[in-house]
C-alpha cells in the first residue's frame, strides 16, 4: 500500500503544480497560494466537523502547525528562485529536499533492502533529470541557488512533519486542516505586506477574474491537500524513505501534463529522466 499511496501523492502534487503554474501566469503567486489554500481550509473544516475529527486533538498537531508555517515560506522561496534563475536548474535542484524525509526514516531505524536502495538511487537521478537540468549556459545567481535549497529543505521538512502529524484517519483530517489554516495565515500576512508595498494582489480583471478562476484555484488547493493526506498514509504503511522518493516523482507528472495538455516537447534528458524515475519506482515497489 505504501507504493500506491505514494504514487498517488506524486500524481496529485504533479497536477497541483501544473495547475498552479498555469494560474501564476495570470495571477500573483501569493494570491494563488492564499485563495487555493483558503478553499482547502474551508472544505477540510467541514470534513472535520462531519467526522468529529476535533476530538482527536493532541500535541501531534504541533507537527501540522509547523508544516503549515514552513510550507508557504518554502513555496515563496521557490517562486523567487524561479524568477532569479533558469527553471531548468531551479526545478530539479528543488527535488533534493527528498533527502530530509529519507534521512528521518533512516534515523528512525528504517533499513530498506538492496533492491530498494537501488530503486532510491535510480529514482532520484531520474527525478533530477526529468526537470531538464541546464548543464550549459549563463551562470546561475548564488541567491537563486540559495533560495532553491531553502525551498527544497522546506518541502522536505513538510513531508517529514505531515507524516508525524497524526496516526489516525480522522486525526489526519484535523492535522491537514490545522496545516491549511497556518498556510493561509502566513500567506495572507505576506500578501498584506506585498499589497502595502504597492505590489499587485489581483489579476487583470480584478475580483471577478478570481471568481471565474475559482474552480481551477480550488482544484490546486484540494489536490495539494489530498497529496499531503495520501503521503501521510504512505509513510504510515511502510518505510518513509520509500514513500518519500516515490512521492517525489511529481516533476515527472508535471512534465508529462505539460506535454499532453500544452503540447510542450520533452527534451531528451527529460525523457530519459522520466524513464529512470519510473524504473526506480518499479524497483521500490518490488522491494
Amino acid at each position: 500500500m505504501t507504493a500506491v499511496f505514494a504514487l498517488a501523492t506524486s500524481l496529485l502534487w504533479g497536477l497541483a503544480d501544473f495547475g498552479g503554474g498555469l494560474l501564476t501566469r495570470r495571477f500573483p503567486a501569493l494570491t494563488v497560494v492564499v485563495v487555493s489554500q483558503g478553499v482547502a481550509a474551508v472544505v477540510l473544516g467541514a470534513v472535520v466537523l462531519a467526522t468529529g475529527g476535533w476530538t482527536e486533538a493532541s500535541p501531534r498537531l504541533w507537527f501540522a502547525a509547523a508544516a503549515g508555517l514552513v510550507g508557504p515560506v518554502a513555496m515563496l522561496c521557490f517562486y523567487r528562485a524561479l524568477a532569479l534563475g533558469p527553471m531548468g536548474v531551479v526545478s530539479p535542484l528543488a527535488t533534493v529536499g527528498v533527502a530530509v524525509p529519507v534521512s528521518v526514516g533512516l534515523l528512525l531505524g528504517e533499513r530498506p533492502g538492496l533492491v530498494q536502495y537501488a530503486g532510491i538511487a535510480v529514482a532520484v537521478v531520474g527525478i533530477v533529470l526529468a526537470g531538464g537540468p541546464e548543464l550549459r549556459g549563463a551562470p546561475v545567481q548564488r541567491q537563486a541557488v540559495a533560495m532553491t535549497l531553502v525551498a527544497a529543505f522546506g518541502f522536505g521538512a513538510v513531508m517529514a512533519l505531515v507524516a508525524e502529524a497524526s496516526h489516525t484517519v480522522t486525526g489526519l483530517f484535523l492535522a491537514l486542516f490545522v496545516q491549511r489554516v497556518c498556510n493561509v495565515a502566513v500567506g495572507g500576512a505576506a500578501l498584506a505586506v506585498s499589497a502595502r508595498r504597492g505590489a499587485p494582489v489581483l489579476p487583470e480583471g480584478g475580483t471577478p477574474a478570481v471568481w471565474r478562476s475559482l474552480p481551477a484555484l480550488s482544484f490546486v488547493g484540494l489536490a495539494d491537500v489530498a497529496a499531503n493526506g495520501s503521503y501521510a498514509l504512505a509513510a504510515r504503511h511502510g518505510p518513509v524513505a520509500v514513500a518519500a522518493v516515490l512521492a517525489s516523482l511529481y516533476p515527472v507528472v508535471t512534465a508529462l501534463a505539460a506535454r499532453g495538455l500544452l503540447g510542450e516537447r520533452l527534451r531528451p534528458v527529460q525523457a530519459a529522466g522520466a524513464g529512470l524515475a519510473l524504473a526506480g519506482s518499479v524497483l521500490l515497489a518490488a522491494g
